[in-house]
This record gives structure tokens, sequence and C-alpha cells, in this order.
């Protein structure tokens, strides 16, 4: 019974929110896809500049000179949460909403950048680096903030009726509280990206950086 409630909740949930969905998920795309474009855009000083301290962190983590994995996944985890709560925070502001969006598309910008300038510098190597540093953490990560954001702008347009238009009855801390206990579900599923991140990641990095090398 329990379980069949559960998915008749998502189900609704998809479906009254599925035009969100995919507005999000578009925007995330375009900003990785700007965030490789932007690679493209470097002069070759830039590049080499980026491309010397990258090659200094891929030798101390070849090395096994990285930060511990304590600090790795405390950096990890709290970066992710402070942009967690403040989704939160601009949800239930109203006036927050288009900075939601803008969140979102720079999120997506970094994943392209990172990805798209590995590929440029080092070609195959760069995307099998790529594929171990960036991939594993944000098959969970990315997921989590389209979910996050599209809720937060679903909440937000939800205020804004009730403020503004008064189509809804149903009463606001009900609508904070299913809000603020999928924001609480979502930092803890962040907390298994950040373990990878921080305990599996050095390993696979360290793995095709030999491999590389060789």
């Amino acid at each position: 019974m329990r379980k069949n409630t559960i998915q008749h909740t998502l189900t609704v949930h998809l479906r009254e929110h599925s035009s969100i969905y995919l507005f999000i998920t578009v925007l995330f795309l375009m900003g990785v896809i700007f965030g490789a474009i932007v690679v493209n855009s470097l002069n070759i000083n830039q590049k080499q500049d980026l491309y010397y301290y990258l090659s200094q962190f891929f030798g101390q983590v070849s090395e096994g000179k990285h930060a511990n994995s304590i600090e790795i996944f405390k950096q990890s985890y709290f970066h992710n949460l402070k942009y967690l709560g403040l989704m939160w925070l601009l949800g239930i502001s109203i006036i927050g909403l288009p900075i939601i969006l803008i969140l979102l598309f720079l999120k997506g910008v970094v994943v392209g950048f990172t990805v798209g300038f590995l590929v440029n510098q080092m070609g195959w190597k760069g995307f099998l680096l790529s594929f171990v540093s960036v991939l594993p953490q944000n098959i969970i990560i990315i997921p989590a903030f389209v979910i996050i954001a599209t809720v937060s702008v679903a909440f937000s347009l939800k205020m804004i009726r009730q403020q503004f238009i008064k189509r809804t009855n149903e009463p606001v801390f009900q609508l904070l509280t299913r809000y603020t206990f999928l924001m609480g579900i979502v930092s803890v599923v962040l907390v298994f990206a950040s373990v990878f991140e921080a305990f599996v990641s050095p390993g696979l990095m360290r793995s095709i950086i030999d491999v590389v090398n060789k």
C-alpha cells in the first residue's frame, strides 16, 4: 500500500511539473553546451595557464599528494549543500525565481567547460579523465539539482499565485513543509555523491593518469 502511495505521488508530481522539468533540463544542457563553447573562445595563453595548473593537480593526484579524503568530502558536500540551501531560500523568496535558473545554467557551464577543456587539451586521455573525475558524482548531483531547481521554481510560482492571483487555497505552511522535506531528502542523497568524489574518484583518477602517462 505504501509503495503504491509513493508511486502515485511521484506520478502526480511528474505530471504536474513535466513542463518545468523539461525547461530546467533544456536550460542545464544549454549551460553545458555554452561551457564547452567557451573553451574554444580562450586564447592560447589562457589555455596554457589553465593546462599548467591542471597538470600540476594531476601530478599531485598521481603522487598521492592531494588533500585527504575527509577534507575533500567536507568541501564537496558543504559546497553542494550551500548551493542547495541557496536554491531553497530563493524558492521561498519569490523574487529569486530568475536567480534559480541562472544558478542551474552556471552549473551546466561549469560541467561543460571542465569536460570540454580536458578533451580539447588532452584528446581521448582528457575524455577518460573527465569520465572518472567529473561524470561519476555528477550522475547523482545533476539530477538532484534538476529536481531541486524544478521544485524551487514550482514553489515560487505557487507563492506568486497565492500572493497575486489567489488561484490556490492550499495552506502556505503545508507547501513549505513539503518543499523543505524534499530539500532534506536531496541533502542526504548528495552525501553519496560527495563520498564517491572524496573516496573513489582520486583512486580512479590515479589509475587513469598512470595509464595515459605510459
